[in-house]
C-alpha cells in the first residue's frame, strides 16, 4: 500500500500518535515485533470475529489472503450488484482510504455496517474505527442506515453450544458515527499533509499507551535511562511532569518535590543502596503465620468465549496449581502438583486434588492473594459438595505481598515494585524465572490454551513439563522469601 494510501488500523493509529503513523510507513523496522501474547490476543480476536459470522449467517466471506485490495474491493462490488446480502470482510476504498468491514448486512433499510470487537464495553477508539468506515462507504456511494459495534456480552452464561446472540451484544451507534464524519475528513488531511514531510517531532507521553500500547515504544523511548523517574512507583502522569521539565534521574528530583514516603524511600534507596527494613512490620506479620503452613499459586485461563458449561466470557479458570507445605515448624518441605489434562474442564479435578492436598485449617500463603481467593471463591460456587472446604481455605489465606507493598522490607533492586519478578531476585538471586521456557503467568495461559490443538505428544510433554516447572518456581520463591524474612528477623533479635 502506497504511503499516502491510508487503512483503517493506520489511521486509528495515526489517531493516536502522528509520529507512530509516520515511522509505520517510512521506518518499520523500527517497529517491537508482537510477543506471544499479542500474537495470541490476535487470534482470539480473529476467532471472535469468525464466531459473530453467526449474527448474519449465511453470507460470503472475502478472504484476506491472495488477492490485492484493488481485487477484494472488486469482488465486493460484484457481490453488492448480484444481490449477496451479507458479505464478510467486504473492502472499500474512498479518498485513498482501504476499510474491511467484519460484517456487511443489507437490512430493511438499506446497507448496516457491523464492527466486531473481544472489549466487554463500548470504547472511544470504537466510535472512531466506526466512523472512518462509515465515511469511506458513504463516500464510495454505498446506502447506509446503520453503524454497529458488536461486542462481548460479559453477562452471558454458556449452557450447551455457543449462543451467539447472548454471547455478544449490539450497539447501535449511527448517530455518533455520523456527527465524527467532519474530524474524519480533518484528520485524514492532516495525516497525509504529516506523512508528506519529515518525521514529526512528537516527544513520549501519555499517548504513546492510549488507548494501545504503541509498538515503536522502544524506538521512542530509548534515551531513557535503566532507572529513571519513569520507575517510580504509583507516580502516574506525575512521571511525565518532571521528564518535561527535564528531570530524569533521581538525583535530580527536587528536594520539596510532592513525593509519599515509600517513593521518597524508593529514591533514596536507589541513590545511597541503603536497606529499608521494619523488623516491626515483618515480626508483625511472621506472628500471623503458623503450621501446617501451605504456599498456593495458581494458573488460570480466561478465555472471551467461554470453554465449559455454565461459565461466563473472560471468567477465570484454573488448570493448575503449585503447592509446597511444610506440616510443623522444622518439618520436611514436600511440594504437590496438578496440571489438568487439556482440552476438558479442569476444575471439578482440580478441586478434588485441592482438598486433598490442604488439611482443613492449614495457615495458606500467596502473592497477591486477591487472586487465588477469588478463584476459590468461584470453584466453590461452581461445586457445591466441596464449598466448605474451599472457603475453609479461602478464610486461611494470608498474603506473603504485604510486607512488601507495605515496604517492611525494600532494596533498589525492587524498583519500586512488589511484584514477586522484582522481590525473588533482589532477595534470593539464586532462583531466577530467567532463561525459563515459560517465565511468566501470561505465557502459561496461552501455552494451556493452544495445548490441545497441538498433535505431537513429545511436544505436548515438552509444554506441560515446562507449565509445571514455572508454576513450582512460583511457590517456592515464596518458601525462600519467607526463610529470608525469618531469617532477619532472628538476626535482628
Amino acid at each position: 500500500m502506497e504511503n499516502n494510501s491510508l487503512s483503517k488500523s493506520q489511521f486509528i493509529r495515526g489517531l493516536q500518535c502522528h509520529k507512530s503513523l509516520w515511522l509505520y510507513k517510512y521506518k518499520p523496522e523500527l517497529r517491537t515485533p508482537p510477543d506471544e501474547g499479542q500474537e495470541a490476543l490476535f487470534e482470539a480476536g480473529k476467532d471472535i470475529g469468525v464466531l459473530a459470522h453467526g449474527l448474519f449467517p449465511g453470507g460470503v466471506l472475502i478472504e484476506f489472503e491472495g488477492s490485492s485490495f484493488d481485487e477484494k474491493v472488486k469482488q465486493t462490488r460484484e457481490l453488492i450488484e448480484n444481490g449477496v446480502k451479507t458479505i464478510y470482510e467486504a473492502t472499500f476504498r474512498y479518498d485513498n482510504m482501504i476499510v474491511m468491514v467484519d460484517i456487511l448486512h443489507k437490512g430493511d433499510e438499506g446497507w448496516e455496517i457491523y464492527e466486531v470487537k473481544g472489549s466487554t464495553e463500548v470504547k472511544d477508539v470504537h466510535l472512531s474505527d466506526l466512523a472512518v468506515q462509515y465515511y469511506t462507504l458513504k463516500g464510495s456511494g454505498l446506502p447506509l442506515s446503520k453503524a454497529s459495534l458488536v461486542y462481548i456480552n460479559n453477562n452471558y452464561v454458556r449452557h450447551g453450544e455457543i449462543d451467539v446472540n447472548g454471547l455478544f451484544a449490539i450497539a447501535v451507534l449511527t448517530d455518533e458515527a455520523s456527527k465524527r464524519q467532519d474530524s474524519v475528513k480533518d484528520e485524514l488531511a492532516e495525516l497525509r499533509a504529516m506523512l508528506s514531510g519529515e518525521a514529526p517531532d512528537i516527544d513520549i507521553g501519555p499517548h504513546c499507551k492510549d488507548p494501545y500500547e504503541c509498538d515503536f515504544m522502544a524506538h521512542c523511548w530509548s534515551h531513557i535511562p535503566e532507572c529513571s523517574v519513569f520507575d517510580i512507583s504509583r507516580l502516574g502522569n506525575k512521571q511525565y511532569d518532571l521528564y518535561y521539565r527535564g528531570i530524569l534521574d533521581f538525583k535530580d528530583i527536587p528536594d520539596d518535590y510532592p513525593l509519599n514516603p515509600k517513593q521518597r524511600m524508593q529514591v533514596e534507596a536507589e541513590l545511597t543502596g541503603r536497606e529499608f527494613i521494619d523488623l516491626a512490620g515483618i515480626k508483625e506479620f511472621l506472628k500471623t503465620v503458623y503450621y501446617p503452613l501451605c504456599f498456593l499459586d495458581f494458573e488460570t485461563i480466561n478465555p472471551a468465549v467461554p470453554m465449559f458449561e455454565g461459565r461466563r466470557p473472560y471468567e477465570q479458570i484454573p488448570f493448575q496449581y503449585s503447592l509446597h507445605f511444610i506440616e510443623k515448624e522444622g518439618g520436611e518441605l514436600r511440594h504437590y502438583e496438578f496440571l489438568a489434562k487439556e482440552g476438558a474442564d479442569p476444575r471439578e479435578e482440580l478441586v478434588k486434588r485441592l482438598v486433598s492436598d490442604i488439611p482443613p485449617d492449614a495457615c495458606v500463603l500467596a502473592y497477591n492473594m486477591g487472586f487465588e481467593k477469588g478463584v476459590l471463591k468461584n470453584l466453590a460456587g461452581a461445586f457445591p459438595a466441596y464449598a466448605d472446604k474451599l472457603m475453609n481455605i479461602y478464610d486461611h489465606i494470608k498474603d506473603l505481598m504485604m510486607p512488601f507493598q507495605k515496604k517492611h522490607l525494600y532494596k533498589k533492586e525492587m524498583m519500586g515494585s512488589y511484584s514477586i519478578k522484582y522481590i525473588l531476585p533482589a532477595l534470593v538471586p539464586e532462583l531466577s524465572y530467567k532463561g525459563m521456557e515459560i517465565g511468566n503467568g501470561g505465557e502459561a495461559m496461552n501455552a494451556y490454551a493452544t495445548l490441545h490443538l497441538i498433535e505431537d505428544q513429545k511436544e505436548v510433554a515438552r509444554i506441560r513439563k515446562a507449565l509445571l516447572e514455572y508454576c513450582k518456581l512460583d511457590t517456592l520463591a515464596m518458601v525462600r522469601i519467607l526463610e529470608k524474612m525469618e531469617d532477619l528477623v532472628a538476626k535482628g533479635d
